[in-house]
């Protein structure tokens, strides 16, 4: 891992792009450079996409996407991974095999906002059995939490339970995000062997939220790539996406996305 904080962070982001710039690779660029990282890309599929639908998915073919990782790896070089939207187990499978040697942080997107499975079963079970045990930290939703550990989460102690299943397949720290819940409250629970500890925040009132997800690990990514403790960037990070719903103003008729800037401290 990295450990000088005073050199700019490489992060590698694999991902699928969002035309409305809101959520996917785009959001990765912008908190990434906000934060202070040098961000590089390779783009797994092109959606077409804006606040109210996602019209239409186009998956890059493998071997481009491949492409795209082993020629930025061989130049500019990596100091951290991070994972979005994965289509195609051989993509998966080429970064668990030739990746893990970079701390990998992977933002499992399976389910769209109207609950719909987004991969196919052969991508899902790649991802469990490959991806997810490579990875320094996996940051699924509830949603997602409930897909990947089979545990239906409906408060606070499903969610630590469903993120020590989790756990179970082999990452270092799972962070289960509790943005899904009812509460007006938001608990964040970040689970490791050893340790369990929640991050707890006020949930916002915005229609600004389309890419949280995607800006949250991207943060993360950035943080670990600076040196920063799990803890602290996974507490850092939540700050930044926190104050970014505050601050955002309102793009596009429906789910808008936040307006990226370098985080306030």
């Amino acid at each position: 891992m990295p450990s000088n904080q005073n050199t700019i962070p490489r992060v590698m982001t694999i991902a699928g792009s969002d035309s409305g710039g809101g959520a996917g690779i785009q959001a990765d660029i912008k908190t990434i450079n906000a934060i202070g990282g040098f961000a590089m890309t390779a783009v797994t599929a092109v959606t077409s996409q804006n606040t109210k639908q996602v019209s239409s998915i186009h998956e890059i073919p493998y071997k481009m996407v491949i492409k795209q990782i082993e020629l930025v790896e061989e130049d500019i070089g990596f100091d951290v991974v991070k994972t979005g939207m994965l289509v195609d187990p051989k993509v998966i499978s080429f970064i668990a095999s030739n990746l893990k040697q970079y701390p990998l942080i992977v933002d499992p997107v399976l389910i769209s906002t109207s609950g719909d499975i987004l991969i196919s079963d052969e991508a899902l079970s790649t991802i469990k059995n490959m991806l997810i045990p490579r990875a320094m930290i996996v940051t699924p939703n509830i949603p997602e939490a409930s897909l990947l550990s089979g545990i239906k989460i409906i408060n606070i102690d499903s969610q630590i339970k469903a993120g020590k299943r989790i756990l179970k397949l082999g990452p270092e720290y799972v962070l289960v995000k509790g943005g899904h819940g009812e509460s007006n409250n938001i608990v964040d629970a970040l689970i490791s062997e050893n340790e369990t500890k929640l991050f707890e925040s006020k949930k916002i009132k915005t229609e600004n939220t389309h890419g949280t997800g995607c800006t949250l690990a991207s943060a993360i990514s950035t943080y670990i790539g600076m040196g920063i403790p799990i803890n602290q960037s996974v507490k850092k990070s939540i700050n930044y996406v926190q104050w970014l719903l505050r601050s955002s103003p309102k793009f596009g008729k429906g789910n808008g996305p936040m307006h990226h800037k370098p985080p306030r401290e």
